[in-house]
């Protein structure tokens, strides 16, 4: 493979605390990253630089780690511009229009829906995600969140099985009947394509009851649990996530005292997705308080075409420090390593010697500009697996 010098680094943030200037982000100035065989072998001065096979100047610019998207659901079809704009004249939402993408996900085929995944995948890494979670939930039939995930299963390995993401309408008054379909047939029939199981743990979705019951049995199955949790209210969702050592606890809008005190002694991440509250006009998430109370946090887009239709992470950085109290450097960091640490790897959403090589080069002197200049696409190139995109 060939070997590649990002060179001329103004501020190259390496997520390695205590390095460089320090802080969360590690900054370096006037940096080099070497990249071989698809991954990081070399960090260090510029004057210093080894040779390579090919030099990207980086322009006197920020270099970040790839963007970690630890929640999307782009498995679907059809359209519900018609929601948003009834949203944005006044109605609240409700979750009730995931059974309108249900609908139209289960009459399309396989080809839409991979283009669809390919359009919103390649989307998402021109503005700068390497890693990307992808859930399946539109389907809710046994072949349908089959192939959901094997199709999501195409373009990353981080897949998550949403069999209980609404009780579908055919099952209307018969919740228990679906959490034994979802428990049996359908886990065995997405097992094979999925690495994580979630449960819409909600009012209108599930109670705690059923999402325990789903999660315990996907847990014994092999599969990484997330769950997504108090989003439209309180609930039992975090305390639930936290009881089975999820991975994640996502959405986590309205917290108790004691579930930001569970989030904190837990190995849980709470991952906050601001483009779901932009996008239904609903109380932010407070990061401040999961910060001070010593939580961990990531940032995702919760891309779907409801209630979040984004795959932009600067977006969403922007939004974390517009609206739930981050510094830059904590926004970037959640939407980076957070996001790493929400699903539980060390190989992404850092610099450094051993990593995957997934970099984003900025046109801007530092991170902060991701919040300072929303909107505007800053990102002028990026790598995944060591290759340029």
């Amino acid at each position: 493979m060939v070997s590649f010098l990002v060179d001329n680094i103004g501020e190259l943030v390496t997520n390695l605390p205590g390095t460089g200037e320090g802080g969360l982000l590690g900054i370096r100035r006037k940096a080099a990253v070497l990249v071989e065989e698809g991954d990081i072998a070399w960090i260090g001065p510029s004057r210093y630089a080894p040779a390579a096979d090919r030099r990207i100047d980086a322009q006197g610019g920020a270099v970040l780690p790839g963007f970690v998207d630890s929640h999307a659901h782009l498995v679907f079809a059809g359209d519900r511009a018609a929601e948003f704009a009834a949203r944005m004249a006044g109605e609240p939402y409700t979750g009730g229009g995931i059974r309108t993408t249900v609908a139209a996900t289960r009459a399309a085929d396989d080809d839409l829906l991979r283009d669809n995944v390919e359009r919103l995948r390649s989307e998402a890494l021109r503005q700068g995600t390497t890693t990307i979670e992808i859930k399946s939930g539109y389907g809710l039939t046994v072949a349908d969140e089959a192939r959901s995930l094997r199709i999501a299963a195409e373009f990353t390995p981080e897949t998550t099985f949403l069999g209980a993401h609404v009780v579908p309408p055919e099952y209307a008054n018969r919740a228990d009947d679906y959490v034994g379909l979802v428990c049996g047939p359908m886990l065995r029939a997405a097992r094979p394509h999925a690495r994580w199981i979630d449960v819409f743990c909600e009012k209108g979705a599930f109670d705690a009851d059923h999402a325990r019951a789903i999660l315990t049995v996907g847990k014994d199955a092999g599969l990484g649990v997330r769950v997504h949790a108090n989003q439209l209210g309180p609930g039992e969702g975090v305390q639930l996530a936290v009881e089975l050592e999820a991975a994640s606890a996502d959405h986590c809008t309205h917290l108790s005292r004691a579930d930001v005190d569970a989030l904190a002694g837990s190995r849980t991440v709470a991952t906050l997705l601001p483009g779901a509250e932009f996008s239904t006009r609903s109380p932010y998430p407070d990061a401040r308080r999961l910060l001070d109370a010593g939580a961990t946090v990531a940032l995702a887009t919760d891309c779907n075409p409801g209630s979040s239709y984004t795959s932009s992470m600067p977006f969403c950085v922007a939004l974390a420090v517009r609206e739930m109290g981050m510094t830059p450097a904590e926004a970037v960091w959640a939407a980076t390593a957070g996001g790493a640490r929400a699903l539980r790897r060390d190989d992404v959403g850092v610099i450094r010697p051993g990593a995957r090589a997934d970099l984003v080069l900025l046109d801007a002197p530092t991170h902060l500009h991701l919040a300072y200049r929303p909107g505007v696409p800053l990102v002028t190139k990026v790598l995944h697996n060591g290759a340029p995109q």
